[in-house]
């Protein structure tokens, strides 16, 4: 988080962002991190277990049926970023499937690190327009897997994907549940392209090791 502030002409909303930190289910550290030590708010994230991803998208379907919406086959509740866990689903989300996820709240210089696989969520507008759910590579229940990022004031986030050993494999299925959904579906694509990043990593590495092979060699 690069940067946090209030635009100018727009009155301190402080007691609607303590309600929004507190209604978002943060622990009582956040909390005085913005009561007592004054720190910069910038956004509100929920981040779920990768392991939990299969009960969520059940839940969102069951949720998605009770209001008479329908659920196309081509079309996944996760990667369609049309869903916003608010605190009574959350609260279903707990009784009905075990699943509790994390509420990270984003100070000014904060960084979030969000594991492959792992369905989170994030809303992008000022105080309350969010992002909806989804899940990352790293996605938007999102490419990992992304619900959504709420945002408390106005700020800039600067975001990086990268693949990590110990999470290829989470990569890999991702980038199957993609192929299933509908040509037209933004996140048909294969965007991380694993397998190119996996083959030049290897490349690079296989080349470091030649280049050093004499004296690699030296007893």
């Amino acid at each position: 988080m690069v940067y946090v502030g209030i635009p100018k002409g727009q009155a301190d909303q402080e007691e609607e962002v303590l309600k929004t930190i507190q209604d978002g289910d943060s622990d009582e550290l956040t909390i005085k991190r913005f009561t007592e030590s004054r720190e910069k708010p910038g956004a509100l994230w929920h981040i779920y277990a990768a392991k939990d991803t299969e009960k969520i998208r059940e839940f969102l379907k069951k949720v998605a049926e009770e209001q008479g919406q329908e659920n196309p086959v081509d079309h996944d509740p996760i990667h369609d970023q049309s869903w916003y866990l608010d605190r009574s689903l959350r609260r279903r989300l707990h009784q009905e499937y075990g699943v509790q996820g994390w509420a990270i709240v984003q100070f000014l210089g904060d960084v979030v690190f969000i594991p492959a696989g792992a369905p989170h969520q994030a809303s992008t507008g000022d105080m309350g327009w969010p992002d909806c759910l989804g899940s990352p590579s790293s996605t938007c229940l999102m490419f990992v897997c992304s619900l959504q990022v709420h945002n408390l004031y106005s700020c800039i986030k600067v975001a990086e994907d990268f693949v990590s050993p110990e999470h290829v494999k989470h990569c890999f299925w991702l980038t199957q549940e993609f192929r299933y959904l509908s040509h037209t579906h933004t996140n048909h694509e294969d965007k991380l392209q694993v397998k190119n990043v996996i083959y030049h990593a290897v490349k690079d590495a296989v080349g470091i090791l030649r280049a050093n092979e004499s004296s690699l060699s030296r007893p």
